[in-house]
């Protein structure tokens, strides 16, 4: 997995999202059902922000703030930062830490083909210090050291 489509296509999970004009507690019921932390907020077929779990606990303890009331689009996080469906783990990672982000939108040819994490990332990552680890190791043996640590004076004629 080198490309933010790569990971895309591993994930193998379709995009969830939630209209702008859904509550917060249905956009919740939503994520529940789907086990995901973060849902995209779409509004005439085009996605407009996302809805987190983080975007929640800021929330609740808000004067006022009822998530059965309160619409999705009121409280989601915008914008949306994209990613192009051709970029590097190092480019995803930048973006993560210099953006202050934990998803990026991944686009292909003007469409979106995905939402990725940070978490999706690090495991990409991870995966491929993995597969780099396996191939060194297939590459390396210990064939030619089984004699490395001989006696130095007998080699040297001490």
């Amino acid at each position: 997995m080198h490309t933010a489509e790569d990971i895309v296509k591993d994930k193998n999970r379709r995009i969830v999202s939630i209209s702008n004009n859904e509550t917060v507690q249905k956009a919740c019921q939503k994520m529940v059902e789907n086990k995901i932390g973060a849902i995209l907020v779409k509004k005439n077929d085009e996605f407009i922000g996302i809805w987190t779990e983080r975007d929640l606990l800021h929330l609740m303890n808000s004067k006022g703030f009822d998530p059965k009331k309160a619409r999705v689009e009121d409280y989601m996080t915008t914008p949306l930062h994209t990613v192009s469906h051709n970029a590097r783990l190092h480019k995803m990672e930048d973006m993560f830490l210099g953006l202050f982000v934990r998803h990026l939108l991944v686009k292909k040819e003007g469409k979106t083909i995905g939402l990725i994490s940070i978490g999706d990332v690090l495991r990409a990552g991870l995966l491929e210090r993995e597969r780099q680890f396996k191939e060194c190791n297939y590459a390396v043996t210990w064939d030619y050291y089984e004699n490395w640590k001989w006696d130095r004076k007998k080699s040297e004629g001490v």
